[in-house]
């Protein structure tokens, strides 16, 4: 039903990076690169990060939350380790999250912005 997303970022360049590795741990790359934002994905821009001018430069809760589909516990392993090492901030380390109906493993990433990334998987018992 979401053909792609779009979040807001105050630096392009550092966002980019950021994203960038954090997202190939889960099979997306940069596919587009514009003066003012860039896209992600398999086939075409699924993520876009947009620069917006007069966004604080210190991390915020930005109230973004996107979740993105891995394939393995590892991808999302993989995922944490590069959004960390890029300099994102672990809003939530890998792991199993059980709930009422359905079990996950996840693991939750902020940006410098404050938008707050999930990768998502549904491991078989």
């Amino acid at each position: 039903m979401i053909d792609h997303v779009s979040v807001g970022v105050s630096d392009l360049e550092r966002a980019a990076k950021f994203y960038e590795a954090a997202l190939a741990a889960l099979g997306l790359a940069r596919l587009v690169t514009r003066p003012r934002m860039v896209g992600f994905g398999k086939a075409y821009p699924e993520l876009w990060i947009n620069l917006r001018e007069g966004m604080p430069r210190v991390p915020a809760d930005s109230g973004v939350h996107i979740c993105l589909r891995a394939n393995t516990t590892d991808q999302v392993d993989a995922f944490h380790a590069a959004a960390l090492s890029a300099g994102g901030a672990c809003d939530g380390a890998p792991g199993i999250r059980p709930h009422d109906r359905v079990r996950y493993y996840a693991a939750f990433v902020t940006d410098s912005d404050g938008n707050r990334i999930e990768a998502v998987t549904f491991p078989q018992e």
